[in-house]
């Protein structure tokens, strides 16, 4: 009962309740989905079937909040060695379609790296352990905590029988950390379709920068990856008999990649620095704000000491010239993949740390060019958690108040579109 005198609760404060008293219900569905093996970077048909159950799983727990999900047809995955593995169905769900509401997309993926217990890890990997309010095992917080953690604040508010403040579309896919094959293809099909509605678009694939402030990703680093090989002949020569005679492979490869990056971690192919843009005035104000302990970070890194306190292929070949070798070398581009940035102007009013991110997340950029929608990355995970690590972990006061986060994130969405 309510005096006279004490307002009842808003809608925020009722989402709120709901979820710090289902907080368990909350980790035990986290248990199930860790649960399953879901590895879409080892080439296996049991860790497909794997993958297959989890996007299942997921189809399931939208379906059950009401929401309206295809499962779009992904074709097959042809590999080197010419087996052909299923790709998982990429999941398009809508939830809502009212015109005068909002419309928020969010991102995520149902994958996750390689694990096995022998590896490190202190608990089996798939087997959800709770320590310290630490929930560790693999995909807590990349990516399955975070897709459910938006999952808990749609289903409060549906348990409480509240409007829901906006309308809401998922992207959910299961092939993230193997290259997202299939997804671009089916964002630019969809441009006037399942995304002509969006007003923005969230990604929570990422981490803070320390272990209790929040933080905003605003752009992402980029990457290029290159492969590099040293090639003597077609077969192994036997080291004793030939050992001291030949350019040995190995040392020329040593060689290569010594030449790279020195000591204090600046890379040394000639002009590539020419192409990095400098840091502006208002970057250095909005780092100068961020909330970094240093010895904290370095601390919750594992490792002894940072560098600082505060195009690859012309430059391998010069060096390969310079060492007279018999062998060949090839360098080719494996990989690809152009930095991303938002601007800061579309994010609502907040102080979260605003800090650019090593990680690539190459769907933000696809996203944002090809729909021409606003990004935001809004990650749950701490400094610590350690994705794609051993004993990855998310902290249960991360993935439950992350689970209110969001439930707060449609409503204020909704009054910045009202206004």
């Amino acid at each position: 009962m309510f005096s006279a005198s004490t307002p009842p609760p808003g809608p925020l404060e009722k989402v709120f309740q709901y979820i710090d008293l289902h907080q368990d219900e909350f980790v035990q569905t986290l248990k199930e989905w860790v649960a399953v093996e879901s590895d879409s970077v080892q080439p296996a048909p049991r860790l497909r079937r794997e993958l297959l159950r989890m996007v299942g799983l997921a189809a399931d727990r939208l379906r059950g909040l009401g929401a309206r999900v295809a499962s779009v047809d992904a074709g097959f995955q042809q590999l080197p060695d010419s087996q052909t593995l299923p790709v998982p169905p990429i999941l398009l769900a809508e939830l809502g379609s009212d015109p005068k509401k909002p419309t928020v997309c969010y991102y995520g993926h149902l994958d996750v790296q390689p694990a096995r217990q022998e590896d490190g890890w202190l608990t089996d990997p798939y087997t959800l352990t709770e320590v310290d309010g630490k929930l560790y095992g693999r995909g807590t917080t990349d990516n399955k905590g975070p897709v459910l953690a938006w999952i808990n604040a749609v289903s409060a508010f549906k348990a409480l029988d509240e409007d829901l403040p906006v309308n809401i579309k998922f992207l959910i896919e299961g092939m993230e950390e193997a290259g997202s094959l299939a997804l671009e293809e089916l964002v630019r099909k969809e441009k006037s379709g399942f995304f002509s509605s969006v007003d923005c678009i969230v990604i929570s694939d990422n981490l803070w920068i320390s272990q209790r402030k929040p933080a905003l990703i605003y752009g992402t680093r980029g990457n290029s990856y290159f492969t590099v090989e040293v090639k003597c002949r077609d077969q192994d020569f036997h080291s004793g008999t030939f050992g001291g005679i030949l350019n040995e492979p190995m040392a020329d490869l040593v060689a290569l990649l010594g030449s790279l990056v020195d000591a204090s971690g600046r890379i040394l192919v000639p002009g590539i620095y020419e192409h990095v843009a400098p840091v502006t005035e208002e970057e250095k104000r909005v780092y100068a704000d961020i909330d970094l302990d240093v010895e904290e970070y370095r601390n919750s890194s594992q490792v002894k000491r940072f560098l600082f306190d505060t195009k690859v292929k012309q430059h391998l070949e010069y060096i390969f010239s310079k060492r007279n070798s018999s062998n060949q070398m090839t360098v080719s581009m494996a990989l690809g993949l152009h930095p991303w940035i938002a601007n800061i102007s579309d994010l609502f009013g907040t102080e979260p740390d605003m800090i650019r991110d090593g990680s690539t997340i190459p769907i933000a950029k696809i996203l944002q060019d090809t729909t021409q929608k606003s990004v935001i990355m809004l990650p749950l995970g701490a400094v610590d958690d350690g994705e794609h690590s051993q004993n990855e972990k998310i902290n249960r006061w991360n993935y439950i108040e992350g689970s209110k986060l969001f439930a707060a994130f449609f409503l204020e969405m909704a009054k910045l579109h009202s206004s």
